[in-house]
């Protein structure tokens, strides 16, 4: 892998202000129309268009790379070395209701070594984080580093149940992991993992039925702060449905709580 990070760190930051000057103002003046998609979920004229545009300055900087977006899929060439993975809109059913916890998520992808760029950037908090292989983890320019609560017991963690987890037999594992730590909340999305990366929680375990464009940017900043994202059980890979973040001290005794019950 020989590849100059900081161009590409520089097109991130490019392709997110071009995202915020969409999202933003849509988003302040509830100028949009929004719909379902196949699978229930809802989407917007915003969501579209603000990866329409990202696309756009993708390809026509890093015509070599792919791009993978959520409502778009693939474009550019099916073998590629390097994809960018992008949401427009992480938190779209926040973005819909008027909540401010929202971002465009950016991420560049190595073909066997996966995520070594991130970049979230979230304008209605006025907050965006990013993290490059080997070059550490900011927000908002700052350096962060993730906690060092080594204990379940004094550790603050952010948890999103849903029906996923219950169909894996694990519920109750989450409900006990909440009552034994020191504080539990549901931040959701993004946000909770960027919270992880800034030591300001310690574990964050999100919904089931995650997509790559849901983790590939979350990766280098939560690993660059010094800590682990991984799924369900232990294994890095953006490619899978579940994400759980930690400060790596407490990341096997999250991921061995989360195992289903045997028989």
């Amino acid at each position: 892998m020989d590849r100059d990070f900081g161009p590409d760190l520089e097109l991130a930051h490019e392709v997110a202000d071009a995202a915020d000057a969409i999202t933003a103002p849509a988003f302040e003046a509830r100028a949009f129309t929004v719909s379902r998609k196949a699978d229930r979920s809802e989407v917007s004229e915003i969501d579209r268009d603000t990866e329409s545009e990202i696309v756009r300055r993708l390809r026509a900087a890093r015509p070599v790379d792919a791009v993978f977006g959520e409502e778009h899929g693939v474009t550019g060439p099916t073998d590629a070395e390097w994809t960018w993975v992008i949401d427009p809109i992480d938190g779209t059913s926040n973005y819909v209701r008027g909540l401010p916890v929202w971002a465009t998520l950016v991420a560049l992808v190595h073909r066997v070594d996966g995520p070594v760029l991130g970049l979230v950037s979230a304008p209605s908090m006025n907050r965006r984080w990013w993290g490059v292989r080997g070059g550490g983890a900011r927000a908002n320019g700052r350096p962060i580093a993730v906690s060092k609560i080594d204990s379940v017991h004094r550790a603050q963690v952010s948890v999103v149940p849903n029906r996923g987890w219950r169909d894996l037999g694990v519920d109750r594992a989450l409900a006990d992991l909440q009552f034994d730590a020191a504080r539990a909340r549901g931040f959701g999305d993004f946000w909770q993992h960027m919270l992880v990366a800034e030591g300001a929680i310690d574990v964050a375990i999100d919904a089931v039925g995650l997509a790559p464009y849901d983790i590939a940017a979350l990766v280098p900043v939560v690993e660059e702060a010094g800590g682990r994202l991984t799924d369900r059980v232990g294994r890095r890979d953006h490619l899978s449905n579940t994400a759980i973040t930690t400060n790596g001290l407490l990341h096997d005794e999250i991921v061995n709580r989360l195992r289903p019950p045997v028989g």
